[in-house]
């Protein structure tokens, strides 16, 4: 496998992105996030109202990068041995094979997976940490690169399962698509007539690839003024009134990781202030817990965030 700079991984991700930009018109800071958490080795959280396009987006992805795809739609009565596979008695060799599960997948949408009882989220906990699972004391290593994108609905709250904070943790980023504006709306609407856009799309690269990205990603420089940066950040979410729970160090790690991310999408070898402000709400707010006062109001935990941010020096 060839090296490759941070030149190269900034055209490499602009290719990535406009051939996601055919499927999801009109969100290409919600592209640009996605693969910051890919570049970044993590997983997303899109929390959104039906219809605006997580499945595409996971679906998109996958294409994008030529690797496999799988889908589980959470249920209630979905079982861990749905989501990992399970252990089947071959006669033939008087043995047991184990049949892989849709876990094993470059890119896995978790579609409504606060749908699922805790027993069934936890089996993907393994998976999302270790990148491997372990099922009749075998371990089984998962494809890379390896990617969750879990939706849920804001909107519902019957027979849904609120996320423990403990797997909240697990997802680098949370982000909501949104709906369109009016004009993208039409355009949308215009090239899904006569089929879907999704049905044409092409790779632009090899799973490989996003492996390079990854190794790039990792060697960005960050600046012992970014890190103070970000640790005042995250240091003041502990110290919040208006905060139950603040961001932990996986937190910290989060932020750091996708400001490399958005610096190697950007053709930079450096991580900037500018990379950690646009990045904290989506890494952070997430992984705190509104105090129950804070709760009777309408506070949201990224206001929070963009608060302290506001009030935190920006390194120069």
């Amino acid at each position: 496998m060839s090296r490759m700079d941070f030149e190269q991984a900034h055209q490499v991700c602009m290719r990535i992105a406009q051939n996601i930009e055919n499927v999801i018109i009109g969100k290409r800071e919600v592209i640009e996030e996605t693969l910051v958490a890919l570049l970044a080795n993590g997983h997303i959280l899109l929390e959104d109202v039906p219809g605006v396009g997580k499945t595409m987006l996971a679906k998109a992805l996958a294409l994008s990068i030529g690797g496999n795809f799988a889908r589980i739609q959470f249920t209630p009565d979905l079982m861990p041995s749905d989501v990992t596979g399970v252990s089947i008695y071959d006669q033939r060799t008087g043995s047991f094979r184990f049949r892989k599960g849709p876990v094993f997948a470059n890119v896995l949408l978790a579609d409504e997976i606060n749908r699922a009882n805790p027993r069934t989220q936890s089996a993907l906990l393994e998976g999302m940490e270790e990148r491997q699972v372990t099922a009749d004391g075998e371990t089984y290593p998962l494809p890379q690169p390896f990617v969750v994108i879990a939706t849920e609905n804001p909107v519902e709250y019957e027979g849904v399962y609120v996320l423990p904070e403990s797997q909240l943790d697990r997802f680098m980023l949370k982000i909501s698509i949104g709906y369109p504006s009016a004009p993208d709306e039409k355009a949308v609407v215009k090239t899904q007539l006569e089929g879907h856009p999704i049905d044409e799309l092409q790779a632009v690269c090899e799973p490989t690839d996003v492996l390079r990205l990854q190794t790039v990603t990792a060697t960005c420089h960050v600046d012992e003024a970014v890190y103070d940066y970000i640790l005042e950040i995250v240091g003041r979410t502990r110290e919040s009134d208006q905060l139950q729970l603040g961001a932990s160090p996986r937190g910290t790690l989060a932020l750091v990781r996708t400001g490399q991310a958005l610096a190697t999408l950007q053709g930079r070898d450096f991580v900037s202030p500018d990379d950690v402000k646009r990045l904290a709400a989506s890494a952070l707010a997430h992984r705190m817990l509104l105090a129950p006062q804070a709760r009777l109001g309408d506070t949201r935990t990224a206001d929070i965030i963009n608060n302290i941010i506001e009030e935190v020096a920006v390194p120069v």
